[in-house]
Order: C-alpha cells, then structure tokens, then sequence
C-alpha cells in the first residue's frame, strides 16, 4: 500500500473533514497549506521555496541560491500523521519533508538540516536520545505592543505577582488550562510528562519523555501550538519568547542528550560504569563549538536580554554535575542515564535547528577527540562571561563558522544568517522607550 493510501485510509476512518499540511520554517513557525481530506495526496503539493528566506515580521531576505524563487515539492510523511484537538470540525495535521525537482531534498529546510545531522550519526552506527524541557509564560490578553506584559488572573479574580517556583498551589489556579494542554497533548501522541511552576509569575516548565531527536522535535513544534490554543481558550495569551518580563527571570529551552549504539548501549559509560572518552569528547565540542552556533540557540535580539541576566541563565559553557549554574549539566544519574543537559537555548528557538546544532557540536567533539575543561565547583552564574553578548557577534561568528558550515550546511548557513541580518537591522530602526525617555533631552 502507498504512502498516500495509508493516509487517506487514516483520514477516512477517523472521519477527518481538512488536513493542516506543515512546513516548519526557520523560525519555527507553520507554513504550509489546508485543504479538505478528501483532495489530500490528489496530485503534486508544491509551495515557494523562499517561505525558508522569510523574516519572523515576514520580509523577504535575498537568496542567492534561490534567486528564481522556484517551488519545492512537499511529500506528507504518514508517521507524523495527527488529530488537531482543537479543531472545530475534524481535522488533522502532518508533516511535510521538502524535495527539489530532481528528487533530492531541501537541505535547508529545518527538518532536513535535522535529518542531516542524524544522517552523519547513522553512518557512525550512533543514535541520538534527546528529552527538552520547555519553559512559557501565561500573559493576561491585551493588543497594545507598547503596553509591559502581566501575568493573567487566577481563581477568584487574583493576580499571581510574586515569584513561587515548584508551587502546587499557583498550579492549581491554572488547574483547566493544564488539563486541557495534557488533554491535547494525549490526543496528538505529544510524549510530555511532567510541569511545573518556575521562577516567574505564571511562567511553567514542561517536560518531555526521551526518545527519537526528529521525533521529539515534531513534538515541541506541535506543543508550542497546542500551548498556545489551550491559552486562548482560557482568555490568556502563551509566550515563548525568551525575555517577555524584564524583572523576571527568562525562559529556556534545555535538552537532555545522550547517544546509545545500534544495541541500545549508552555510549557516554563503559562496562564498568565511568565515563569514556565519547562523553569528554562530546562535552568538549559543546564548550569549543556552541559560541559558533550561539545564532540557533539565541536568535533574536531579546535572546540576549536573557543571557545577560547573572543569577537566572547561564553565562558560559562550564560545566559540572548536579549544578543549574551552569550552562552544560551533567545530572547525577546511573551509568546507562549518563546524558547532558545543554541549557544555554532559550524557548525563543526552532526545535529543530536547536537540537541539529547541538547534535552538530557534540558529533565534532568526538570526531575530534576533544576534552572538556575541569568541572566547576560551585555557582557559575554571573563568571566568566564568555558567550556572545549580542546578535551582531553571534551572526558573525556563525558565518564566519566553518564547523557549522560542514555540519548545518554552507547554504543553511549563508541565509541563514541573512535572515538574522535582515531582523537586526529592522530592530535597529526602531527608537526605543529608554531613548525617548532618557536620552532624548539629556545629550
């Protein structure tokens, strides 16, 4: 039986009436297109190439790879197949992998950079486990982009102000808007476990069962929708972006990471249970290469404001065990658990892209037989400042990067950054409230 039959036979016995065809984009969001099930896998899907050249405002950058803005043919992947909970009418949703004409596929489409990096594993006999945790705020609903962003109301009116990490209570006045996201998650086979409340007002952390890295990616994709759907639903507005609050702490993106061999054997710990020499190198391409990578991590202008704050988000790429302060995590765990916890992306960032930039610096480490530095003792936060500080510095570096032009992709990376060049400069354009406010009558 074809793929497209196995599809519509999905489709026709759930009594599905539209399909959401998806195409994740640099920045994470959906693209694609909606049509009835019924003409689903009728005929060639095609959609411009140039949706991957797109700005989070929607501009168009230049893409000298594709300057005849041609279309790419979508081919729907059956795995990925999904209900759309919220949908008024039945309707479901699925993936869609990019090919060009001749049949190769859109390298630089975010799930196909994913797809190479893992490529480059398989042919080393080599699987990468990844579980992320993601952090969100709940907003209270207004239309005014000039206006500060304030935590929603809970039960009885009352407004949660104060911060109250891991509180069962604060929890509980959100109790139907996290119902409803596991109620969701359940029904798009969204493999989430547990949440909880973190450092600021009505800002929660949920994590995700381990498992396949594109797997676990389509995932997050999905749950930052399916948050954000659950949120309107209960008269409050969901965000990801990193620094939503400037007197709060941010939010993150983190991913645990280990890498297991064709037996299912965690290659991170020998038989006798220590460390090996993967696991040095791996931890060490994280410290060499992520500075390379930063753009990935902390895309946008206000990624920034949330690696500068000194006592919530890490600053380097120390590393310890058992230690939040610092930006590579090595939770104390048994030996066939050994993994590490990257902690350095925000919640701003593409999943994919995330995790193929991680995987990308890990795999140089162990092919380059790295070793990483001496674990940190005690608070990391506020030391040694050695990350890029600001977008400019983080897109030249990755364009001058040929580690991550040999891993990500020459041309990913060459629009890319572009892309970020393009959404700098917009930022640069705007005159802020601190300059109106302080600078306007006193230079």
């Amino acid at each position: 039986m074809s793929n497209d039959d196995l599809i519509q036979d999905w489709l026709t016995e759930r009594h599905i009436e539209d399909v959401e065809a998806l195409v994740p984009d640099m920045a994470g969001a959906a693209r694609g297109k909606v049509m009835p099930a019924a003409k689903f896998g009728k005929g060639d899907m095609k959609m411009p190439e140039g949706v991957f050249a797109q700005t989070i405002s929607g501009d168009y950058v230049a893409d000298p790879d594709n300057v005849e803005d041609r279309d790419m043919w979508l081919v729907p992947d059956p795995e990925t197949l999904r209900p759309v909970p919220w949908a008024a009418e039945p309707a479901a949703s699925v993936f869609l992998d990019c090919f060009h004409r001749d049949g190769s596929p859109v390298a630089r489409s975010p799930r196909g950079v994913l797809r190479n990096v893992l490529s480059m594993y398989e042919k080393k006999g080599w699987i990468p486990v990844v579980a992320p945790e993601v952090e969100f705020y709940l907003l209270s609903p207004h239309s005014d982009p000039n206006a500060e962003a304030e935590p929603p109301e809970g039960r009885l009116g009352w407004t949660e102000g104060a911060n109250q990490p891991y509180s069962i209570d604060t929890m509980n006045d959100f109790d139907g808007f996290v119902n409803q996201v596991y109620e969701y998650c359940e029904a798009q086979r969204i493999n989430i476990d547990t949440i909880s409340q973190e450092m600021g007002p009505a800002q929660f952390e949920l994590n995700f069962l381990h498992g396949d890295a594109l797997e676990l990616a389509d995932q997050v994709f999905l749950f930052k929708r399916t948050v954000r759907e659950a949120a309107i639903n209960h008269n409050m507005h969901a965000t990801f972006l990193a620094k939503p609050m400037s007197e709060d702490a941010g939010s993150a993106l983190h991913i645990h990471q280990s890498i297991v061999d064709t037996k299912g054997n965690n290659i991170f710990s020998d038989e006798n249970g220590e460390a090996t020499d993967l696991f040095e190198g791996y931890l060490g391409g994280l410290q060499k290469h992520m500075n390379e990578a930063l753009l990935v991590f902390a895309p946008y202008v206000n990624s920034y404001r949330r690696l500068s704050s000194p006592w919530s988000s890490p600053v380097n790429l120390a590393w310890a065990i058992d230690n939040r302060t610092v930006g590579l995590r090595v939770p104390d765990s048994p030996p066939e658990a050994r993994r590490i916890e990257n902690r350095l992306a925000g919640s701003d960032v593409n999943p994919y892209l995330v995790i193929a930039a991680t995987l990308a610096c890990g795999y140089l480490g162990m092919e380059e037989k790295l070793k990483p530095t001496e674990p940190t003792e005690g608070s990391a936060y506020g030391d040694d400042h050695s990350l890029h500080r600001n977008l400019h510095a983080a897109i030249i570096a990755m364009r001058e990067s040929k580690a991550m032009r040999s891993m990500l992709g020459d041309s990913f990376v060459t629009l890319y950054t572009a892309l970020k060049d393009d959404e700098y400069r917009e930022f640069q354009d705007i005159i802020t409230p601190y300059e109106r406010e302080i600078l306007m009558f006193n230079v």
